[in-house]
Order: structure tokens, then sequence, then C-alpha cells
């Protein structure tokens, strides 16, 4: 099953609740959240309150992507806010292991996020423990960027991984996510969209997401 992730960095924070509400009844199976720090990446986003504010709006799960220095320091706030799955970069924890235990600890399915340039063999040591994986197809900090070609391999080589475990671990993709890239992912082995412009941007969020959704149909492997 595939499942859709728009991430609100694309929508229109004047009509957050708004539009929270249309991603959900056009679809949705979670909300995305990208937390930046202006430190570990060169922009600035949301922090706990703003996970709180949309708890309220929406019953979907809350996938919370920290690209935040000492990440370890806010896993319990932001969990507390609300958030349901919470991604970390491997390079932001001096102990990933104990990151990801402490996510589980308080409730919430652990994630960690590889970018552009990490390689998919930092996990396998913890692949086990994890319950998400999230692949950046670009570089962190901000949307509307190109998708990556040369990361598709990277998705191909996670998939290999997580199915050694024989675990239900979700693969995630972030950055560049429209109907034609998503083929792509999919083939890829892909099974979870993060997409933003490609969403909120659209004539039709309903139609957005529906679009993004069938390009399972055209999945080959």
């Amino acid at each position: 099953m595939i499942r859709i992730a728009p991430s609100i960095l694309a929508a229109d924070f004047g009509m957050l609740a708004k539009q929270i509400t249309e991603v959900e009844e056009g679809g949705a199976d979670w909300i995305h959240i990208d937390v930046m720090d202006g430190h570990f990446v060169p922009n600035i986003t949301f922090g706990p309150p703003i996970v709180s504010s949309i708890r309220k709006y929406t019953k979907l799960p809350l996938d919370v992507h920290l690209m935040i220095e000492n990440a370890d320091k806010f896993i319990v706030p932001f969990r507390t806010a609300g958030a349901d799955n919470i991604s970390v970069h491997q390079e932001s924890c001096p102990d990933l292991r104990r990151t990801i235990r402490l996510i589980k600890e308080i409730g919430g399915k652990a994630g960690v996020v590889l970018k552009p340039a990490t390689p998919v063999k930092t996990l396998e040591s913890i692949i086990e423990e994890i319950d998400l994986v999230l692949i950046m197809t670009v570089e962190p900090g901000f949307g509307n960027q190109k998708f990556i070609q040369n990361t598709l391999q990277k998705i191909i080589e996670m998939r290999r991984l997580i199915e050694l475990t024989k675990k239900e671990i979700f693969l995630e993709v972030d950055g560049g996510i429209d109907r034609i890239t998503a083929i792509d992912v999919i083939n890829a082995g892909a099974d979870v969209l993060v997409a933003g412009t490609s969403i909120f941007k659209s004539d039709s969020i309903k139609t957005a997401i529906s679009s993004l959704r069938t390009a399972a149909i055209g999945k080959t492997k």
C-alpha cells in the first residue's frame, strides 16, 4: 500500500487548518512536518506549539522530520505535542541507538533520515530497531527543489536491506515528488511519498493526492 504524506512546508500558513482538512478529506494518509532550526539546515520552520496546533485539526498520523541540532533534547516535547512518527538525522545524534529507543519508549515510531550523500550502509547495524527510513531526494532545508536522480539507487539498496529484516519498516521518500517522479521512487521500493509543492500548489489538492497514489499502477517491479 502506498501512503501519501503531504508536507505542510508548502502549505499556505494563513489557511493551514483549512488545508490540513482538505488533504485529509482528499485521501492523505499522514501529515508531514519538517522541523528546521537554522543550524543543522539553513532555514527555520516549526516548533512543538505548531505541532500541537495541527494535532487539533486532524486525526491523521503526524510525521515529524527533525532537521535540528541536539535532536534528543526535543524528542519528548514533539511527542508530547502530538507527533506520531519522529525521524532524526544520525549526524545530529551522538548515540543513534539511544535516540531510537527514546522515541519508542515514549510511544512514537522511530525513523532515521538519510541525506543524499549519506550511505545506506550506515544503517546496517541498527535497521532492525527502526520503524521507518526517510530518504531525502533533495538536500534538506528548503522545499520546491528538483529531484536528484541518482538517489533512486539508494532507495533500491534500502528496500533490499529492509527486506532482509522481514519486518514492517516504512521506506519514505521526500524531495521533488510529483506524479512523474512518484512512479520512479515507487518502482525503486518506496511505500510512503512525501510531497509538498505538487499537492499544495496544485489546482486541486484532492486530484493531486489521487494522482500520486495512482502512480503505483505504473509499478514495474
